[in-house]
């Protein structure tokens, strides 16, 4: 094995991000790394690469411990990573970028005939033919992937990390990009790719390691892997049993519900495929598929995140320019983001001042609310949401990540929305709160709330929704109704590959 980790174990306060993980890495093998956010893959990565420092266990690269104290330190032992983001810099040329610091030089300046040169030699051997005194800028995104890889192969040389590196790429620039990786795997490189497109796993990889919650669930040669039971480790049955919502069979005709709003041709090149969607008054819609397959992109589209350049949005017989979040919240719409301390929160401000904020946006700032008013609606959420706080003044930072969700929902809440995205409204949260979050989306959609849920935990969607929509590779591929919302036709069409018919 060029590398193997051995009982790998790094805690944050509170969380245990890694929790006694075995990992190998053979020399020219393709070894995936799969897992949902939380899983550990980031913080394996980043142990290995330098940027923390582990707890405990031990790494051994070439039979040789290691313990890298810098990215730049791993990169001498022969680590190279390649993030989805390119690390390099697009405003200097590819021959800069390839030979940074390490410039060929003649009479102390640098040569820069002999660092085009050797940039073109470098390149050479990837099938790349381009002019490499232009800027790095202005190639495509899959040309700057395959800089960066003959930069980190060039500076390391043993083991390439390919962390998401598809996930901007179109099918030609992929084919592109695994042609190179796999002739890295035929010169002895130990490859690990990191990616949630479960179609380019089963491609590209020789083995698949699973992380979940921090631990190794398994390891499995590719050739011998169930696309079912990979789902079914990655996602796991750790969620507590909840009581499953009354539905009409399905085929058998519901009772009709008022359109709140209609979306039509929402999506973006390389983002997500066009798709439409209709809302109605007092309906959960869930949004199944695998982190990456397109949820959350979605998602942003339809509260005008992002922007969808074919998009339609119909209020009634009212056509409504959903350009900004702003639009959105003048519409009627409400956006709980997963990442709540990144686009939730403000930590730094009291639990009152992150509570008033939707509704005094939709207000305009002009008319501002008066004192009392805010607190009297603070005081009246952190009471129906049992936010845990002495009092409305406390910095919501100071919070449990449960209580400080419960803000993210008490300032939509506040606004009352007639359409609310919740991303992953239960992710990192104790299983009290997790419990009181979903009586509270049954209890809004009795009031005439739209919701739409996006999660993870496939028994979570399966218990409020009255509907479930599959994301999958960037596409809305299904649509699940009555008693077709179940644990494993959801997996189902996860898992299909693109040659395979969707399960109806």
């Amino acid at each position: 094995m060029v590398l193997s980790i051995r009982s790998l174990s790094k805690h944050f306060p509170g969380v245990k991000a890694l929790d006694d993980v075995d990992f190998d890495l053979a020399a020219g093998e393709i070894h995936g790394l799969l897992g949902e956010n939380g899983a550990g893959k980031s913080t394996l990565i980043k142990c290995l690469t330098g940027a923390y420092r582990r707890d405990s266990g031990e790494m051994i690269l070439d039979g040789e411990p290691i313990s890298p104290s810098s990215t730049a330190e791993a990169q001498e032992l022969g680590i190279g990573t390649v993030y989805q983001e390119v690390n390099l810099l697009p405003n200097l040329t590819v021959a800069q970028n390839l030979l940074f610091g390490r410039e060929p030089r003649r009479l102390g300046f640098i040569d820069g005939k002999a660092m085009r040169r050797e940039a073109e030699r470098m390149l050479k051997g990837y099938g790349v033919a381009i002019d490499v005194a232009r800027d790095l800028g202005s190639y495509s995104v899959a040309i700057q992937q395959l800089v960066a890889i003959a930069r980190a192969v060039d500076l390391s040389g043993k083991v390439l990390i390919l962390d998401e590196p598809t996930a901007s790429l179109d099918a030609n620039e992929v084919r592109l990009l695994f042609n190179v990786v796999r002739g890295l795997k035929e010169r002895g490189l130990g490859i690990i790719f990191v990616s949630h497109f479960l179609d380019q796993v089963f491609d590209l990889t020789d083995r698949v390691t699973v992380l979940r919650n921090g631990k190794k669930i398994t390891t499995e040669t590719t050739a011998s892997l169930d696309r079912m039971e990979l789902i079914a480790n990655m996602l796991g049955h750790e969620l507590e049993r909840v009581e499953r919502k009354q539905r009409t069979a399905a085929g058998d005709q519901a009772p009709p519900r008022e359109t709140i709003i209609r979306f039509t041709r929402m999506g973006r090149k390389n983002v997500v495929e066009p798709f439409d969607l209709t809302v109605h008054k007092g309906e959960v819609i869930g949004l199944a598929g695998l982190l990456g397959s397109g949820r959350t992109e979605s998602a942003e589209m339809l509260f005008g995140i992002r922007s969808a350049p074919e998009g339609r949005v119909h209020d009634g017989e009212t056509v409504v320019n959903l350009a900004s979040p702003r639009d959105a919240i003048a519409a009627g719409l409400g956006f709980a983001p997963e990442d709540r301390k990144t686009d939730g929160i403000i930590a730094s401000l009291s639990v009152r001042e992150n509570i008033i904020l939707a509704l005094q946006a939709q207000r305009g700032w002009l008319r501002k609310m008066p004192r009392n008013e805010q607190k009297r609606l603070t005081d009246r959420y952190i009471d129906a949401l049992d936010i845990r706080t002495p009092d409305g003044e406390k910095a919501v930072g100071d919070l449990s990540g449960g209580n400080q969700q419960k803000v993210v929902l008490a300032r939509w809440l506040a606004m009352n929305p007639r359409f609310l995205i919740l991303d992953e409204p239960t992710r990192g949260i104790d299983v009290g709160a997790h419990a009181e979050i979903l009586r509270l989306i049954e209890r809004l959609t009795d009031d005439g709330m739209a919701i739409l849920i996006i999660s993870s935990e496939l028994d979570e969607l399966i218990a409020v929704s009255d509907r479930v929509i599959v994301v999958r590779d960037r596409q809305h591929v299904s649509e699940l109704v009555g008693d077709e919302i179940q644990r494993d036709r959801i997996i189902e069409n996860i898992a299909a590959p693109d040659n395979r018919e969707t399960v109806a």
